[in-house]
């Protein structure tokens, strides 16, 4: 493709994704790319990139082109963020050809408004904070509350490009037999910090089509993501409950370190959802895991309240420590979504809690950053069960270096290099009370 086409291309799928609302603008892309063919795989990654780029500045691209007189249209966003990245005006003239493939000629109006913002740095004085951090602005204090002084630091790191996490599957493979077949692949990836048996792949690579992934000796997962499950201590022989295991990312890790050996039970509401889980538990060779489909007046967690050694509730949040990834998340959450979620994730807690058998672990986790889904959310639980304690991280980490201080898992992209994820562990008093469960719709995914 010409340049000039990649950028009509770009704005072709800005507008998609803005008509698609609040659909995930990667599933948008996908779709995208596979109704178009023709666009090869170099292309597409530059087109991917420059929208990525847009949405990741799209409240700082809006405020320039409306300080400018202008309105925040695709086409002038994809406009004004190839100013932003060192082009001049002339450049962005010729790459809006009107040729066929070719994005429309600029206007005159647009010229002009482009005109005024040539030449500007990404910040103005008269910028409200919010816009110049790229967040809702609902959300500011309660990135504050957790932050403090370093909240414009921990959100530009969030403006970064994610790297590429892969969990060697450890029924299938080790570290350096999956390492040298990604090198055969053409992929050079390298051991992770805290996951020993992840390895990094820098930006976004098509491993999937690869041996490696196709065999089942690899998975993508951020590291993050496996440090939730490490945390879980899972042992051999144990049984476990991964209680909103979406596609079973998690349940799939679990499965590795416990060797296929004692059981996990992966329960979700949705059923494509564990349908699709079915396919990624068969290629990894995971067969202690059975599926459960959780439906409204299900007896299933009644009748096994009491029986599991550790039961996992990665619960639907907010996504806002997946940013880097979901740059688009920013633009779709508001203020409605984290008020309900707090209200379903201290259900989802509470039933969870009566499958815990005496002495046994149930594990809290969210990819969120925000106070109220993660202390907040452990602090209200321990005032309505106390039977349950926390158990500092200290305790349950023996994977090397200690990841954070303080009684809980709390990763960011700034410090940890990782996706922003928050766990707590709570064991269960060895006697006590154990009281049935109900089922909720918990809307839970996986990562």
């Amino acid at each position: 493709m010409t340049p000039a086409a990649r950028v009509a291309a770009s704005i072709e799928l800005l507008e998609t994704i803005e008509e698609a609302g609040r659909k995930p603008a990667d599933a948008v892309a996908n779709a995208f790319f596979r109704d178009r063919r023709f666009i090869g795989s170099g292309d597409r990654r530059t087109i991917s990139d420059r929208v990525w780029g847009v949405l990741r500045a799209r409240r700082r691209l809006g405020w320039w082109i409306e300080y400018a007189g202008g309105e925040a249209s695709a086409r002038m966003m994809v406009a004004t963020s190839l100013l932003m990245e060192g082009w001049d005006l002339a450049g962005v003239d010729q790459s809006f050809s009107g040729g066929k493939y070719g994005a429309q000629k600029l206007e005159d109006y647009e010229r002009g408004i482009l005109r005024k913002i040539e030449g500007r740095s990404w910040d103005h004085p008269n910028m409200p904070e919010y816009v110049k951090l790229e967040l809702p602005e609902f959300i500011v204090p309660m990135l504050r509350e957790k932050f403090g002084t370093r909240l414009e630091a921990e959100i530009a790191a969030m403006g970064n490009e994610a790297p590429l996490d892969l969990r060697v599957n450890l029924l299938k493979s080790n570290l350096d037999e999956a390492r040298a077949l990604l090198a055969r692949e053409g992929f050079e990836a390298e051991p992770m910090k805290f996951s020993p048996f992840g390895l990094r792949i820098k930006g976004r690579r098509p491993v999937t089509s690869g041996k490696a992934f196709q065999d089942g000796q690899i998975e993508i997962q951020d590291e993050g993501s496996q440090m939730v499950a490490m945390m879980v201590g899972a042992k051999p022989g144990m049984r476990v409950v991964d209680w909103c295991a979406g596609a079973a990312g998690k349940t799939l890790a679990l499965a590795a370190i416990m060797e296929n050996k004692g059981q996990i039970i992966a329960c979700d509401v949705s059923a494509p959802r564990l349908e699709g889980a079915v396919r990624r538990l068969r290629r990894a060779g995971a067969f202690n895991v059975e599926r459960h489909l959780s439906v409204p007046g299900d007896k299933w967690a009644k009748r096994r309240a009491g029986n599991f050694d550790r039961v996992l509730v990665d619960a639907p949040c907010t996504g806002t420590g997946t940013w880097r990834r979901n740059p688009d998340g920013r633009l779709r959450l508001a203020e409605i979504d984290v008020q309900e979620l707090v209200v379903k994730q201290a259900a989802i807690l509470d039933d969870a809690a009566r499958l815990v058998k005496p002495g046994g672990r149930l594990i809290y986790a969210t990819c969120s950053l925000l106070p109220a889904e993660n202390e907040h959310q452990i602090d209200a639980f321990l005032r309505r069960h106390p039977e349950f304690t926390v158990v500092p991280l200290e305790q349950v980490w023996n994977f090397g270096p200690l990841p954070c201080a303080g009684p809980y898992l709390s990763l960011t992209p700034r410090v940890h290099d990782t996706d922003g994820f928050f766990g707590a562990v709570l064991e269960r008093a060895a006697v006590g009370k154990i009281e049935g469960a109900k089922i909720e719709d918990t809307g839970a995914t996986d990562e």
